[in-house]
């Protein structure tokens, strides 16, 4: 499925190539208007790169945190040292443990949450036109029809057009 999508500054002007769309005898369910009024960025599918970061370090822990306490717990065995002499020999390789695990959760945190929210593609520039107030029209369809979808829209002049092919 290919996808074509513009960036309108207002209503009135995403409404226009709506109808110019619309009288061209494009499918209307392949058509979407994206801003105030209309579909949000949830409600079309856009990822929110927040969630999907959140995800990421989720996942990550699962497998961070464990590995974490039993490289703490080792570092803590081979090097023998006593830095809490407080804690005693099985005390500070305990608390060696719990420093990985936290080091562990650290790294799911940083790398896990900070791949999700980079690699989130252009879903992140599209939601910043729809928080700034302007309206997306997104065109799904065949190659030629993203093609015809194009050379009606170019001529109105949008602020940005893109087309993406979906994975």
């Amino acid at each position: 499925m290919n996808y074509l999508v513009s960036v309108w500054s207002d209503r009135l002007k995403a409404e226009e190539v709506y109808t110019q769309l619309e009288a061209a005898n494009f499918p209307m369910e392949a058509i979407s208007i994206l801003g105030k009024g209309y579909k949000s960025a949830e409600e079309f599918g856009f990822i929110d790169p927040l969630v999907q970061g959140r995800k990421q370090a989720f996942f990550m822990s699962y497998w961070l945190v464990p590995f974490g306490f039993l490289a703490g717990i080792g570092f803590s065995l081979v090097t023998d040292l006593h830095t809490f002499a407080w804690a005693g020999s099985i005390g500070n390789h305990l608390v060696g443990g719990l420093l990985g695990a936290f080091g562990g959760a650290m790294g799911s945190i940083f790398i896990g949450g900070g791949v999700g929210v980079a690699t989130s593609s252009d879903s992140v520039p599209l939601r910043n036109r729809l928080e700034e107030g302007k309206y997306l029209i997104v065109v799904q369809g065949t190659d030629q029809q993203v093609v015809r979808a194009n050379q009606i829209m170019r001529p109105l002049r949008p602020e940005n057009i893109q087309g993406y092919v979906a994975p």
